[in-house]
């Protein structure tokens, strides 16, 4: 009998690494061994302090994620690792392959071919664990669409907003500017080359960042996770300029102020989510299309680098109260897989 181990939130701050039967490969399916996964730690600690919305589906994108929002859950969607197995009718040349899959934590698991993405010759597991919110960044970049000559300013340097100012330097903006109230990740901002990474908590945040950005941005990508954001997003986003939400903020709910400059400035806000493709873009894209500039930016950027943590997956308690209680020493953090 062939077993995993597998990774399930339980309750608000708990998870469990629980063992399980893993079930005989029926026609067409293949078995992955992990080498490594990736937390995604925006979404996944809404997961594990128990603020995602108890009235959504969990993904209805994503095969490996079926279900509603409620503990148990397992959960995660950054998988590496190699078919070990395969079942019948399948060609045996997925056997040995190193694959990217969107699955929950898991030291193996049973999909199709067609959910999987084998990663590109030269590309290490390290890398390719980066694909999903390296598909998040493409299109969040996709929602903004800067235009040439363009003021930025993105808020929240984790790993998608890294990922996603790491897309926009490479765009002829006159200036690009980030915040993070976390040193460490101001400083991996400011070595992508942009034109500055603010505190937000500084004194004088919101005077550096108009100098920098002559007035206001044009452009304004909100990707801290914070819903009081919006409010610094509002103040530093010039007249009839853009505003890209990419936060997901769950259940946290706070006030927004409308009432004042936001009126009369023409301001758009847009939401931007990676499930699908933005209407204006549908005739011509699809996720193949996009997951292929997704494994382009990979090669490019090399996004590893800002791997701070490793951790074996029966330290996972560890890794997310890590996460939880001192963020500030943290970029990213895997999960590796003996």
């Amino acid at each position: 009998m062939k077993t995993c181990k597998k990774l399930y939130f339980t309750a608000p701050e708990q998870v469990e690494v629980q063992e399980e039967k893993l079930p005989d490969l029926a026609p067409g399916q293949i078995l992955v061994q992990t080498d490594l996964s990736a937390i995604s730690p925006g979404t996944e600690m809404l997961v594990y302090r128990g603020e995602f919305p108890r009235d959504q589906p969990v993904d209805t994108c994503i095969p490996g994620l079926e279900g509603d929002f409620h503990y148990p859950l397992a959960y995660g969607y950054a998988c590496a690792g190699h078919v070990i197995e395969l079942g019948p009718g399948v060609d045996p040349g997925w056997l040995g392959r190193l694959v990217l899959s969107f699955q929950p934590h898991t030291t193996h698991f049973v999909t199709t071919p067609d959910s999987l993405h084998v990663i590109p010759e030269g590309l290490s597991a390290e890398t390719a664990v980066f694909l999903p919110n390296m598909e998040t960044a493409v299109n969040l970049v996709q929602d903004a669409a800067p235009i040439l000559g363009e003021r930025a300013l993105v808020l929240g340097q984790g790993i998608v907003g890294l990922l996603t100012s790491a897309l926009l330097v490479e765009f002829p903006l006159e200036a690009l500017v980030t915040c993070d109230r976390y040193p460490l990740r101001r400083q991996a901002s400011t070595v992508l080359g942009l034109t500055a990474s603010l505190d937000p908590d500084a004194a004088d945040y919101f005077e550096q960042a108009r100098v920098l950005l002559k007035g206001g941005a044009d452009l304004t990508l909100e990707l801290s996770g914070s819903p009081s954001a919006l409010d610094h997003a509002i103040q530093l986003t010039a007249f009839s300029g853009r505003i890209v939400i990419g936060s997901w903020y769950g259940e946290k709910v706070t006030t927004v102020d409308l009432g004042g400059r936001f009126h009369r400035s023409r301001i758009k806000l847009i939401s931007s989510q990676v499930s699908s493709i933005a209407p204006d873009l549908s005739g011509r894209w699809d996720k193949t299309r996009r997951f292929e500039v997704a494994w382009a930016a990979l090669e490019r950027i090399l996004p590893e680098k800002w791997i701070t943590h490793r951790f074996s997956l029966g330290q996972a308690a560890e890794a997310y109260h890590l996460l939880d209680k001192k963020p500030q020493e943290v970029i990213q953090v895997i999960f590796t897989y003996p």
